[in-house]
């Protein structure tokens, strides 16, 4: 089931230290071209929520942004 969550990420913000990789691997990735995080995975499922949120609190610079 696809949930209504949306997450992006402030590309200006990011630094690309790779915490949400680690944390949700399914959903974000640090691209090696560019240095910051890129979403993989655009259409989430309730899997998915938990990582997500916590990839999110998780951020150094806060660069993920949820919107329900």
């Amino acid at each position: 089931m696809v949930i209504k969550m949306r997450v992006s990420i402030d590309k200006d913000l990011c630094t690309g230290e790779g915490v949400c990789e680690e944390i949700c691997p399914e959903v974000f990735k640090v691209d090696e071209d560019s240095e910051v995080a890129v979403i993989i995975k655009e259409e989430l499922d309730e899997i998915d929520e938990e990582g997500v949120a916590e990839a999110a609190e998780s951020c150094p610079s806060d660069a993920i942004i949820i919107e329900e």
